[in-house]
């Protein structure tokens, strides 16, 4: 048998990428500057995952400023003091806060998958983000002339179109990063603004036809930057039940740094749809030790005492680098991950 492994998303942008991106927001640095040196890391990129035997693969974000903000960077009605994620080790991201309407995406994600396209010799996916990540720019107060439910339905329109551009581009499958989902329950322990997500996210997956819905999945992780976490203490039994509400035909789980993964296991058996794949995270981007390919194989055939075999996939657990800045793990690492996690499912499927 084989069982489908793919990628998450991010991979650490080169040295020379991050520094232009410095040099491009100090004004020091034109925009065809930056994307000569944008092109030069997705070419790298793409042939190191593709060296890895991954039989799907990414852009590595390499064109993105952050896995959140991709269709907010140029959008002129934002300022910066949007809502603060905070992150375990001290350390925060501050999401921008949308000053006027109407709301729409400038930049889709389609933009990047056509540019990976023409280097790549296998299938490629597409991240987009969900729409729940992007209402959180939707202020407090309600915007004068542009209330929320106006502001609602134009997200929903712009995340479909997002999802609808990749799918028609040729894109393997689009994979909407729901990280918010887990960090919700933080900020609001009854589950309400959790359900909200799932309600909001599956107004835009109606729109999609169950064919439609089978290329497209959701991934969950308890945020991965600078080598620290924003929601990994939060109960994972608190939001499994919800995540597979989500009208989607893979779920991508992070849980090689979870804690009890046996538990989460028994959960998503419990909770998940016959209809869907759930892709298992066998290795951990925010651990700087390589996996080996064994510890990989393992996970695996833990995840299928559990899960039935011809519905299981692999994953990293979240994203190497989420925004474009995050040089904690080093491009080396992410890809001898990437290698590990491919060759330990190779083991695990020949086992099974």
């Amino acid at each position: 048998m084989t069982i489908p492994t793919e990628p998450i998303g991010s991979i650490p942008r080169p040295g020379y990428l991050v520094e232009a991106l410095g040099e491009h927001a100090a004004g020091r640095l034109d925009a065809d500057g930056l994307g000569e040196l944008q092109e030069k890391a997705l070419v790298d990129t793409i042939r190191r995952l593709e060296e890895t035997g991954s039989p799907v693969i990414t852009d590595g974000e390499q064109g993105k400023p952050s896995f959140a903000t991709y269709p907010l960077a140029g959008l002129t009605s934002l300022a910066a003091d949007g809502v603060v994620i905070p992150f375990a080790d001290g350390h925060t991201r501050q999401l921008p806060r949308l000053t006027a309407g109407p709301f729409r995406y400038q930049t889709y994600s389609d933009t990047y998958l056509r540019a990976a396209k023409k280097h790549a010799t296998k299938p490629v996916k597409q991240a987009v983000i969900a729409a729940s990540a992007i209402s959180l720019v939707y202020p407090g107060e309600e915007l004068a002339g542009y209330d929320k439910e106006q502001f609602i339905a134009d997200l929903v329109n712009e995340a479909e179109s997002d999802i609808r551009r990749s799918l028609d581009a040729g894109a393997d499958s689009v994979q909407i990063d729901f990280t918010e989902g887990r960090l919700s329950l933080k900020l609001d322990p009854s589950g309400g603004l959790l359900q909200s997500f799932v309600d909001l996210n599956n107004a835009v997956l109606d729109r999609f036809s169950e064919e439609e819905r089978k290329k497209i999945g959701v991934h969950t992780c308890p945020g991965g930057d600078q080598d620290s976490v924003h929601s990994l203490d939060v109960d994972y039994a608190g939001l499994l039940p919800a995540l597979f509400q989500l009208k989607v035909g893979n779920v991508y789980v992070q849980l090689a740094s979870e804690a009890d993964p046996e538990r989460a296991l028994r959960v998503i058996a419990e909770h998940s749809r016959p209809e869907q794949r759930i892709f298992v995270g066998v290795t951990d981007p925010i651990d700087p030790r390589v996996e080996t390919a064994e510890e990989v194989r393992d996970r695996v055939l833990q995840a299928a005492r559990y899960l039935p075999p011809d519905r299981l996939g692999t994953c990293d657990d979240c994203g190497f680098s989420p925004f474009a800045d995050d040089t904690s793990t080093s491009r080396d690492t992410a890809f001898a991950k990437i290698a590990a996690r491919v060759e330990g499912t190779r083991l695990a499927a020949e086992s099974l």
